[in-house]
């Protein structure tokens, strides 16, 4: 088929050229061939770009029943990472090699679920420029980033928008609304209130969904490469504390994108924090600030339309206080008690979609962080072990060397770490052979073999 496409092609623009040559002496032809040569190299190398790209490896679509992810019919349980900047390090081609790199890492770590950003709202390399207006470059690093992950055996959990104002969040659109004249408020929870800004994201959520990836030539919505939608980055709207307008939002918005996409699974990014209106406030939450904070665990995560539920692990953000071991100790508590929500209440998956420990603690050892990564992944696998809810946990965050910029005091280059490094493979191969996924992967067979 590609062979006949090129001579087909080849013969078209060599009647093109032919032309040219009777009807405008040697200059025309000479610019003609040029112009023909460069087309031709354009145009087939587009089309090596795609075919390369499709030989990936085979993706079925993740699947939910019960408390499990299920994946050509097997329970699949998650061992993944964070790396926010794939597509904002997509941009420029030379530094595409860089995302290819984390990548092809992750995979040789074992690692299956990358969690990264959907959206760049306003400000530099902007994906959405203003409302419903796109740059299509940048568009096409996100294209990149989903069939590079295809590539190397890697699905990502996409998130679509920020609470926080890095990388534009729901502050971006507040402006937007307001610089046009139709804002109702100036509160950065107005994002949540504001039906002129409800159509901006729908708007926005409906144009992703509904890409056409220019590499794979798949839309979104129909790529399994993409494990889940993940509405929001850490909602939190702290004008309601009751709750009910970032429940009414979540609601609107988890219905909306169920209509437009009924083959991927939908999360929604929380904290895990618990509200007002539930008893485990006060006997789990990290301190009482932590239940007005307009977010509700159990209330939020039980819509109809959200099918698994999500958490963050950050004790040192939470507590200041705190010796390391009773840090730890919170940790296990705190993921528990939402496994045991999520096994007996809520009846789905919980997955802990940000995990990690600050290297700016003042008493830091990489021990430390060893530790509590290990305490994490230990209960994941006991859960998994027992077919329950704890779903899978990412870390955050791994980069790859010279990205200094993109990190923070919880990134790594998990291979610098020889600790962290170890460990992270350990935890694959044992969630993998809970799965029976080892004797017909290649790949974890041969990393799996020397760790049994």
């Amino acid at each position: 088929m590609k062979k006949d496409l090129r001579s087909h092609w080849s013969l078209r623009f060599l009647n093109i050229y032919r032309k040219m040559v009777t009807r405008n002496g040697m200059l025309y032809p000479i610019l003609g061939f040029a112009s023909c040569v460069a087309f031709l190299y354009m145009s087939f190398g587009d089309l090596k770009l795609s075919a390369n790209f499709t030989k990936g490896p085979r993706f079925s679509f993740v699947e939910r029943n019960g408390t499990q992810f299920f994946l050509n019919g097997k329970p699949l349980y998650v061992n993944g990472w964070n790396s926010y900047w794939l597509m904002a390090h997509s941009v420029d081609e030379s530094s595409r090699p860089k995302v290819s790199a984390m990548l092809q890492a992750g995979a040789k770590m074992g690692l299956t679920v990358c969690r990264t950003w959907a959206f760049n709202d306003g400000g530099y390399n902007a994906l959405q420029i203003s409302p419903g207006q796109f740059d299509e470059r940048v568009f096409k690093a996100l294209d990149y980033v989903i069939a590079e992950a295809r590539q190397q055996g890697i699905r990502l959990l996409l998130s679509l928008v920020n609470n926080l104002q890095p990388y534009g969040g729901k502050t971006q659109y507040v402006n937007w609304a307001w610089q046009e004249g139709v804002g109702l408020s100036s509160s950065n929870d107005s994002f949540f209130f504001d039906p002129s800004i409800r159509k901006y994201f729908k708007n926005y959520v409906l144009t992703v969904l509904t890409r056409k990836n220019t590499i794979t030539g798949i839309q979104y919505r129909n790529d399994p490469t993409i494990f889940a939608w993940e509405l929001i980055n850490e909602p939190r709207c702290m004008t309601d504390p009751s709750g009910d307008t970032l429940q009414d939002w979540l609601e609107e918005m988890s219905a909306f994108i169920k209509s437009i996409d009924k083959n991927h699974l939908l999360t929604i990014g929380l904290e895990g924090f618990y509200g007002p209106s539930s008893p485990k406030k006060a006997t789990v939450n990290p301190e009482q600030w932590a239940s007005a904070l307009g977010a509700d665990f159990m209330r939020n995560s039980n819509i109809t339309s959200v099918d698994f539920a999500s958490v963050h692990i950050y004790p040192d953000q939470w507590f200041h206080g705190l010796r390391f071991e009773e840090k730890r100790n919170y940790v296990s508590k705190w993921m528990h008690s939402h496994i045991e929500d999520c096994d007996k209440e809520l009846k789905k998956p919980v997955m802990f979609t940000e995990y990690g420990l600050s290297d700016q603690n003042k008493d830091f050892q990489l021990s430390q962080r060893e530790q509590l990564y290990r305490t994490i992944q230990d209960i994941i696998y006991k859960s998994a072990k027992k077919k329950g809810s704890g779903a899978g946990a990412l870390v955050w965050q791994f980069f790859v060397e010279g990205m200094q910029e993109y990190s923070d005091d919880f990134g790594m280059v998990p291979w610098q770490s020889p600790p962290i490094y170890k460990l992270t493979i350990e935890h694959s191969c044992k969630l993998a052979r809970i799965q029976g996924l080892i004797q017909e992967n290649g790949n974890l067979k041969q990393l799996c073999s020397k760790r049994k």
